[in-house]
Order: C-alpha cells, then sequence, then structure tokens
C-alpha cells in the first residue's frame, strides 16, 4: 500500500463524548415501513411517479429529479406506497412505503458490465436508481452525468463525534467494496483517491486499483472538503465527485446480482442510549424498531439522524436518512443552570474555551445534552473560527457575504469548496451561536440559482 499523501492537521477539535457504539451487531430490527424523503437529497425538486395505494417492486422507481429526470429515486423495499406527507406549499415531505410479506426485486442486466463504455454504465446506473449514491463538488448535490469528473473521493476515515467505525462497518463487504470501486473507476480518468486512518488502515489497504492517502487530526480533519483541497483543488468549471464508503459497497453488490442494494449499517450513540451498538438494516427504516432494544436512559430525548453537529433533528416514529450510518441520541437540555457562566462550577460541561475548568480533567467521556446555555448574540470574535477549521477558506468572511448575498465575493471567498457541514464545529464552537450551517446552505442555493 503505497500512501501518496498525508493529510494532517492540528485545527479543529475531538468532542470526547460518552456514547460511543460498541462493536456490536445488534439483532436486525423489524420495520413495517419505509420512507423516501426529498430534502435528503439537496437541490432535488421531485417529480412522483407512483400515487398512494400503488404496490412498488423493491428497486423500482417512486420518483425523479424535475432538473435531470434521468436521476431516478428506487423503494428500498417491496410493498405498497402507504401515504405521501406534504408540508406547506403542498411540498413533499416523505413517502411512505409499507413493507409486503414478499420480496419482489426489479432486476438489471449486469452481465459482462466490465465491457460497457462509460456512457453505458452511466446509464445502467442512472434506471438502476444507483445514481444518487454519487455526490458532486462544488454544491454537495447528486453528480450531474453528462460531466467526467476531475476526480472521485472515498473516505473511510471520519473524525465528527461518536462516528461510525467503516473498517467494522466492511470487514466482512470488502469484496463488494473492491467491486464499487472498480464501477466508480470506469467513470473517471483517473484511479479513485481512497482516504483512510493514517494510524491504523486496516482492511483497505488491501483494496486494488486506488490512490491512497491517510488522513489524522482533530474533527474536521475527516471531512472530504479538506481531502479536496489538498488533493485535487477546485479551480473553475471543475468537477470532483464523492460516495460514501457504505454506498461503494451497494455499488458493488448491485453490479454482481443486478438488484439494487439498500443496506444500511447505523452506530446507534450517544450518552442517551444504554448500550450503544450497530444495526444492519435499509434505507429509510423506521426509528423506533432501532431504538427500542437500546433502552434510551432519560424521559425526553433528541434523537438526531447523523452526528450531533451536523444531523437532523428527528423524533421515534420518524425514519432513518437514505445516507447516514449513525444515529444520536443525547438529552435534552430544558434545565436551567444557576450560575452557569461559572468557569469552576461544573467541570463536567464540555467546552472548547480555555476559561473552562473542564478542560484540566481527562475523562474518557463528557455527559452532554441541547442546552445552547444562551441565544444569539450580535458578537463575532475575530480567530475564533478559524481556529477550529483547517480549509484554506476565510470561515467568518464567507458566512458575511452569504449573509448579504454578494455572489461575487462569495465566490472569491470559497463558496465553491465547502458544504454547510464543514461549518458543523464552526456551529458549537462560535460564541455568537450563529446557525453557521443553515447560512452556507442558503448561499449554495443561492448560487444554484443565481450561477448553477
Amino acid at each position: 500500500m503505497k500512501i501518496i499523501k498525508k493529510i494532517q492537521t492540528r485545527r479543529g477539535a475531538k468532542l470526547n463524548i460518552k456514547g460511543e457504539a460498541e462493536k456490536i451487531f445488534s439483532k436486525t430490527p423489524f420495520s413495517n415501513t419505509y420512507a423516501l424523503k426529498p430534502d435528503d437529497f439537496f437541490g432535488t425538486l421531485p417529480k412522483l411517479l407512483k400515487k398512494e395505494g400503488e404496490e412498488v417492486k423493491s428497486g423500482e422507481p417512486i420518483f425523479f429529479s424535475k432538473n435531470e429526470p434521468r436521476i431516478k429515486f428506487v423503494s428500498p423495499v417491496c410493498g405498497m406506497i402507504h401515504s405521501i406527507v406534504r408540508g406547506p406549499r403542498r411540498k413533499i415531505e416523505e413517502i411512505i412505503i409499507e413493507k409486503s410479506s414478499s420480496d419482489v426485486s426489479i432486476s438489471h442486466d449486469v452481465n459482462s458490465w466490465e465491457d460497457l463504455s462509460r456512457e453505458e454504465l452511466k446509464s445502467l446506473l442512472l434506471e438502476s436508481g444507483n445514481w444518487p449514491f454519487i455526490h458532486q463538488r462544488p454544491y454537495g448535490t447528486i453528480a450531474n452525468p453528462d460531466d467526467t469528473p476531475k476526480a472521485i473521493f472515498v473516505s473511510t476515515h471520519k473524525t465528527n463525534p461518536l462516528c461510525p467505525d467503516f473498517e467494522f462497518i466492511l470487514n466482512q463487504e470488502i469484496g463488494a467494496f473492491q467491486n464499487g470501486i472498480s464501477v466508480l473507476n470506469k467513470l473517471v480518468d483517473q484511479p479513485v483517491f481512497l482516504g483512510t486512518d493514517a494510524s491504523h488502515p486496516g482492511i483497505f489497504k488491501e483494496i486494488k486499483g486506488v490512490q491512497n492517502y491517510s488522513v489524522a487530526g482533530p474533527h474536521p480533519a475527516g471531512n472530504v472538503s479538506l481531502h479536496i483541497q489538498e488533493l485535487a483543488p477546485l479551480n473553475m468549471g471543475d468537477k470532483v465527485w464523492t460516495v460514501n464508503p457504505e454506498d461503494v459497497s451497494n455499488l458493488g453488490r448491485f453490479i454482481k446480482s443486478g438488484k439494487f442494494s439498500p443496506q444500511r449499517t447505523v452506530a446507534i450513540t450517544g450518552n442517551a442510549v444504554e448500550h450503544p451498538k450497530y444495526i444492519v438494516t435499509k434505507q429509510g427504516a423506521e426509528l423506533q424498531p432501532i431504538l427500542e432494544d437500546h433502552n434510551l436512559l432519560y424521559p425526553q430525548n433528541r434523537i438526531v439522524n447523523g452526528d450531533v453537529l451536523t444531523g437532523a433533528t428527528s423524533h421515534l416514529e420518524g425514519h432513518l436518512s437514505y445516507y447516514n450510518n449513525q444515529i444520536s441520541v443525547i438529552p435534552e437540555g430544558n434545565a436551567y443552570r444557576m450560575f452557569g457562566w461559572l468557569p469552576f462550577k461544573d467541570n463536567n460541561i464540555l467546552s472548547l474555551s480555555n476559561t473552562s475548568f473542564s478542560r484540566l480533567f481527562k475523562k474518557r467521556g463528557f455527559e452532554v445534552d441541547t442546552n445552547l446555555n444562551g441565544e444569539e448574540r450580535a458578537l463575532v470574535v475575530t480567530g475564533e473560527m478559524e481556529k477550529v477549521f483547517p480549509l484554506d477558506v476565510y470561515p467568518m468572511q464567507l458566512l458575511k457575504a452569504c449573509m448579504v448575498e454578494d455572489i461575487e465575493k462569495m465566490e472569491a471567498l470559497g463558496i465553491y469548496e465547502v458544504v454547510p457541514e464543514d461549518f458543523g464545529l464552526i456551529d458549537y464552537a462560535n460564541t455568537s451561536k450563529i446557525e453557521a450551517q443553515e447560512i452556507i446552505r442558503q448561499g449554495i442555493e443561492l448560487m444554484i440559482n443565481e450561477v448553477g
């Protein structure tokens, strides 16, 4: 295994939170319904192909993108369209599919797929519903099938709080992962960039046909935006594609069986979970069956689809998001701490500030909750964001440019190089408590609408 580059940063922070998932698989929970949520696909306007009450097969298209009708989103299971949940202005929020006892799947011809041309392979992935696994930079939207990317990145080393271990997740799927890499290599002019943990590459050192790079440092060292900036910087007109590690395996399973693979291995994490473990399920599964075997410790909990910095708030009656390999559960912070501003009052409060005495205590993990400990303030401390932001971008200036919708400044300050998750740690660390991720998301939406 030859490492072409070691990406290492000291800017960032490791949030030492209790509730890391033990490397044990819990039993697979039964889910009666599954959901497809268009909001999981940033920048996609859905156009329905099915109505309530219609039967669907596993892998059958449910809706497609209005902007690019070739991109189809398929059912993870065989069943019936139970309901189509709409929000304000009739926006489609969820398509609920009730699973049937049968397991009928749409099958595609994948014989001699190695002999397909690039365009033929793209058509196969589009028709089978596998294309949404591929994202593009800039913007972090689903990739445009008409483009040929400058590079494709797959990072197996994540650094977000309580992040899942992809070596553990894919330990028995290494063959499918290798097949998925082979598929991706046919879509690009150079081998896929494969990122691994600098201290322990594990099973991924055996993968062939890739350019290996290693990652070290605190969060957000594992964010792909940093890797792209170091190895394949985006110039005007460039496109770089990214794929999540388990989705590489899903591509590999599809290319051998001809059937869409919706597998999701999920780490159940957080200090509100008594026995954090891993489970294997499918995209869009119900959350309640997943969580009921893990004994939630508090009467009021915040269920997060994803990690505590970048995930979306959900509830027990909700469903797993399309791309998630993690569910975080922490207690609601609805208790007021008297004199909470005193630095020596409570050494169990996780803080990045030098004024906090918690930094002096080497704990194995901190108990956290959702308490913001204050409201948004009309104050931004110069240099504070840069301490936890390793990208070669000025975060505070970019946020200001997004807030005033100055497109030229946004371009000059690096809006093409970032996605909202890159600002997750800034949301946590900055004393002004502004919603940096939401500001960047709105800025990217503006760029898509005005620039394209």
